[in-house]
């Protein structure tokens, strides 16, 4: 990690991606951690889905957030940290009528940061499953529409 400041309006290489409607800016990147900053639209969510290999955290800023771990809610609002452990199912949703504003991490780094350079833009839900999973996130199937 090179010493110095990412300031508040940018991010590494003045890098900024759009996945799944939300938007990500790159903070940090070692090969330890990576953190990012995340504007979160309103009805807009995060399907559930696994990190095998890593740990990761949310730090609400603004706004307020549900974490899903299959039906066991968690509402996380402004100054709130959720944390979810490696190889835990979790979906996150923003049901709060607000624009959610917060930082994300994980450790180990591994593929996430390539990841969002390849999801960046990208809509199709099957072209969203099958990178992510080339890149250690692993998206659960939609629940049985009879179930």
């Amino acid at each position: 990690m090179e010493k110095g400041v990412t300031l508040s309006a940018s991010g590494l290489n003045d890098q900024r991606w759009s996945v799944v409607g939300q938007t990500y800016v790159p903070k940090l990147l070692t090969e330890e951690a990576f953190v990012w900053h995340a504007t979160i639209p309103v009805d807009s969510f995060v399907p559930p889905h696994i990190h095998p290999h890593q740990d990761e955290w949310i730090y609400v800023i603004s706004g307020a957030l549900e974490v899903e771990f299959m039906q066991d809610v968690h509402k996380a609002g402004a100054g709130d940290t959720v944390k979810m452990p490696r190889g835990e199912a979790h979906g996150i949703f923003n049901r709060s009528g607000q624009i959610a504003t917060c930082i994300f991490g994980v450790a180990p780094s591994r593929k996430l940061y390539d990841l969002f350079v390849q999801l960046d833009g990208v809509t199709d839900p099957a072209e969203l499953t099958r990178i992510s999973a080339l890149h250690e996130v692993d998206f659960l199937p939609p629940p049985d529409a009879g179930a």
